[in-house]
């Protein structure tokens, strides 16, 4: 996931946001399908894998003690003992790139549900989790909330991306892929619904309306209304023109080049990378109280500028 906060798309739709581009957001949302084995941890055991030629117990460390089991070195990330989960795992690549994107520190109140539905082999965490989370007002942004979905036995197939919701518009940004900036223009005249009132009601309605739009629209309703009882005013809604911007990757450029590139670079110069330990931590801490929220089923509250 720190390839997101390297890549030019992200960047772009950084800007994007930052311009008003959308409006006012209020929603994000976040998804990451799987559907394989592989996807779902099911990682290869070797034949040979024995007591004999792997040091059980460093492996276990603080972790309950237990007879030999090569599975849960393997598969490390299917068992509470040893790893975080899905959250852990992949909510992590989440935030960072919503966080980049937003210039958030990250939510400051996390709840969490889900459950293990499909891929039960021994595995003692969830293979379907849910999130959401409220981002308080901040002087990069104004408050906003995120819905999370991580789905390991989606039947569509592999898939990941982000929406930005916002009052004047939709910025999808698929993960590897395109970033597409749709707006559709909004009504510039109220609507009504005289037409579900008798008609002495609806015409009355209608010339309070007559006052509140322009003269053509009004002679276009009175026009219409004669006899019809209209649910609505007829109007073009319908054919308003969505207007629709893409932006994608140029070619040969792949966001994980672009992250060794700069992580080598930044090693070389001394300068600030932009995820640093912070930036880290603030990406880490929503995603393991979502572990939390998941398996306490209470709602978890974090600060994300003292990261307590």
């Amino acid at each position: 996931g720190s390839q997101r906060v390297s890549s030019v798309i992200y960047d772009k739709a950084r800007q994007l946001l930052a311009s008003g581009a959308i409006g006012e957001l209020n929603l994000v949302e976040a998804w990451w399908d799987r559907n394989s084995a592989i996807g779902a941890w099911q990682y290869s055991v070797p034949p040979d894998a024995s007591p004999s030629n792997i040091d059980w117990d460093t492996y276990l460390g603080s972790a309950p003690k237990r007879p030999f089991e090569p599975v849960r070195l393997f598969r490390w990330r299917n068992y509470q003992d040893y790893g975080t989960g899905v959250a852990g795992d992949l909510y992590v690549h989440l935030f960072t790139g919503i966080h980049y994107v937003m210039d958030s520190n990250g939510p400051n109140r996390i709840m969490s549900t889900g459950g293990l539905y499909y891929w039960n082999d021994g595995r003692d965490v969830p293979d379907l989790m849910l999130g959401m989370y409220d981002y308080p007002d901040t002087k990069a942004h104004k408050a906003f909330h995120l819905s999370i979905r991580l789905n390991f036995e989606a039947g569509g197939g592999d898939g990941s991306g982000f929406r930005f919701i916002g009052t004047e518009g939709v910025l999808d940004l698929a993960v590897g892929g395109a970033l597409v900036l749709k707006r559709k223009p909004k009504d510039t005249e109220p609507g009504h619904t005289a037409g579900t009132f008798s008609k002495a009601t609806a015409e009355e309605i209608l010339r309070d309306y007559r006052g509140k739009i322009s003269k053509a629209t009004a002679e276009e309703i009175l026009r219409d209304y004669r006899g019809k009882y209209p649910a609505q005013r007829p109007s073009a809604d319908g054919m308003r023109a969505n207007t629709e911007q893409r932006w994608v990757l140029p070619p040969g450029y792949t966001e994980q080049y672009a992250h060794h590139e700069n992580f080598i670079n930044a090693i070389r110069s001394r300068k600030a990378v932009i995820e640093d330990s912070t930036f880290g931590l603030r990406a880490a801490g929503p995603a393991l109280l979502s572990n939390v929220s998941h398996f306490t089923r209470q709602t978890m509250h974090w600060d994300p500028e003292t990261m307590v």
